[in-house]
């Protein structure tokens, strides 16, 4: 049987569960983590129970809409991925351990990877009082729209047991299954199946999707909504949640218009924990208030609406205007002026340089060039048939390239990125127009595909392996034609649909073995490199800024026990379960 890994004093109830392996939580119990706690308890919060309000910053979005349904991507709020609903086990991106369990507890996987039982955590009750089973875990998953295409069947053998049936070997889900889906209640989901609604752009939507599950979301995370406006909306703590009652009685998530006036107040007091670009992160931590970390972990992009069988329109649909475009970015430039080299370096692999090298493939690039080569590029477009005007754009039968770059107003990373990229392409001759959207519209354009290019991120793996990178941003299994809206887990914003591709990455989900893994592997980086469907940026920074003279628990250097970013999906309500007060 191919089983988790055995850590700290769990090893004790081990003896006991013979039919599946206890997973260990990399912070339960105490703050090195490992030692503390048993299978029943959450991670405890170190540090006293506080009144005081925690003031997190909601991003860009506003006016706030309450919207607070994990499914519909686009419009749900940071609270519901992590502080309202679950998964069953908490990956940590930034440490190479096994997953905190939370909803589940236990897992095991048939000899050839095409059954996943998982144990589930007991005595656990939705906020409204009615008991968690195994029934939601399974609704959760099989829903119409949840249900994975690679999922056969999830099954309760008990109230706290739920196996999983695959169609072939699913090795390769397991992070899918056990860290990325959130455990919704199927008695009131059930009844909001039926619902229709539109998305901003008008765009017809019906399920779950269009349900705005606005009014007392019913979730067991550690937090329950309390208040909701244009301006904040507000937590308080669940009294019965399964890890016991947060120390800190309420949160407020505030929407600000953008990074500048986010920051304003960060460096006032005025907000607690925030994830955002700072040039000069010194200025914020000088008083020793706050604690930070840099974490880069997901790769910054330009997506570019990629295929024209999908419905994208515009000149990036050429694959050569996506190589010459890869050609002219000046990423040393970018980095050092938009993100004031506080990136990384990215692969046009899509592996994590430093942690996932092993599966970057022989004669595949490591790493993106740092420099434009704006000769090459011209070469590319001149060879398959552009030529230059007047003006010195390239173009074909008389129109020049004209491709519209937008970012969400007030990201001031992004924008300055932006404003680069349309100077970097100017010099190979490419007509790029940078452009700033709302935040709004710039969801609508990425789940909609009504777009030419933008700026965006892709969520980097969980763990070393970039195999759901490839599945859930490069696959056709996980987009939409253009003018139909991308479902819950969807997240090919290019629309970039490649059979070979497709069929590489469906061998390397059937397989648990790193030779065939790594061939498969080798065939979509191929394609990714000369394909660019998206053209790689840089690992962007990811700094995290956290009130540590008032709150304690926060993941640190010292004990990152999850990934810190107040939006992240679902290592969020992680850490909101941890910490509190500081005392006096």
């Amino acid at each position: 049987m191919i089983r988790g890994k055995i850590r700290g004093r769990w090893l004790a109830a081990a003896a006991a569960l013979t039919s599946v392996t206890l997973l260990a939580a990399g912070c339960s119990g105490s703050a090195e983590g490992g030692d503390g706690g048993d299978a029943t308890s959450a991670p405890a919060a170190e540090g006293q129970a506080t009144d005081r309000e925690l003031v997190v910053w909601a991003g860009s979005q506003t006016p706030i809409t309450p919207n607070f349904n994990p499914y519909n991507p686009a419009a749900v709020l940071h609270l519901a991925n992590g502080g309202i609903y679950e998964p069953l086990f908490v990956y940590n991106k930034i440490a190479d351990e096994p997953p905190t369990p939370t909803l589940g507890l236990e897992w095991e996987w048939n000899e050839d990877g095409t059954e996943l039982t998982v144990k589930l955590r007991e005595g656990v009750q939705w906020n409204d009082g009615e008991p968690f089973t195994a029934d939601d875990v399974v609704y959760s998953f099989t829903n119409e729209t949840a249900k994975p295409p690679y999922l056969k069947d999830a099954k309760a053998s008990d109230d706290t047991t739920v196996v999983f049936t695959f169609d072939g070997p699913s090795f390769t889900n397991e992070f899918a299954m056990l860290g990325s889906t959130l455990i919704v209640p199927k008695h009131v989901f059930s009844e909001h199946e039926k619902d229709s609604g539109e998305d901003g752009d008008g765009n017809a939507l019906t399920g779950l999707v269009a349900w705005a599950n606005a009014e007392n979301p019913v979730g067991t995370g550690p937090y329950m909504v309390n208040t909701t406006s244009a301006a904040a909306y507000t937590a308080k703590a669940n009294p019965s949640y399964w890890g016991g009652e947060p120390k800190i009685a309420s949160l407020r998530y505030i929407g600000i218009d953008s990074n500048q006036s986010a920051e304003d107040l960060l460096s006032t007091g005025q907000i607690d924990w925030a994830t955002m670009f700072v040039p000069d992160p010194d200025r914020i931590t000088a008083s020793g208030v706050y604690g930070y970390l840099n974490t880069p972990k997901d790769p910054t992009v330009l997506y570019t609406c990629a295929n024209e069988d999908r419905g994208c329109e515009g000149e990036q649909t050429d694959v050569a205007v996506r190589q010459a475009l890869n050609l002219a970015v000046d990423r040393g430039t970018i980095n050092e002026k938009a993100f004031v080299n506080l990136a990384k370096p990215v692969s046009p692999t899509y592996a994590l340089l430093g942690r996932d090298d092993k599966w970057i493939a022989d004669g595949m690039p490591a790493e993106a060039p740092q420099a434009a080569d704006p000769a090459a590029a011209a070469k590319i477009l001149e060879d398959a048939g552009y030529t230059k005007d007047a003006d010195g754009f390239y173009g074909k039968d008389g129109k020049a390239v004209e491709l519209t770059l937008a970012s969400p107003d007030g990201w001031t990373d992004y924008n300055n990125a932006a404003k680069l990229i349309e100077e970097q392409a100017r010099e190979a001759g490419l007509k790029v127009v940078a452009t700033t959207i709302s935040e709004a519209e710039y969801g609508d354009q990425r789940f909609s595909g009504k777009f030419e290019l933008l700026v965006g991120g892709v969520v980097g793996t969980s763990i070393a392996d970039p195999y759901q990178i490839y599945r859930d941003w490069f696959t056709g299994d996980f987009t939409q034609d253009v003018g139909t809206a991308l479902g819950a887990g969807e997240w090919n914003f290019s629309r970039y649909d490649n059979p070979e591709v497709n069929e590489a990455v469906k061998t390397a989900s059937q397989t648990n073995d790193e030779a065939v893994k790594k061939e498969a592997y080798a065939v979509v980086q191929e394609h990714l490199v000369n394909d660019v469907p998206f053209i790689p940026l840089v690992v962007n920074a990811t700094q995290t800024f956290y009130n540590q003279k008032d709150y304690t628990g926060w993941p640190t250097e010292e004990n990152p026990y999850a990934f810190p970013p107040a939006w992240e999906n679902p290592s969020s309500g992680l850490v909101l379960g941890k910490i509190a007060g500081a005392g006096s």
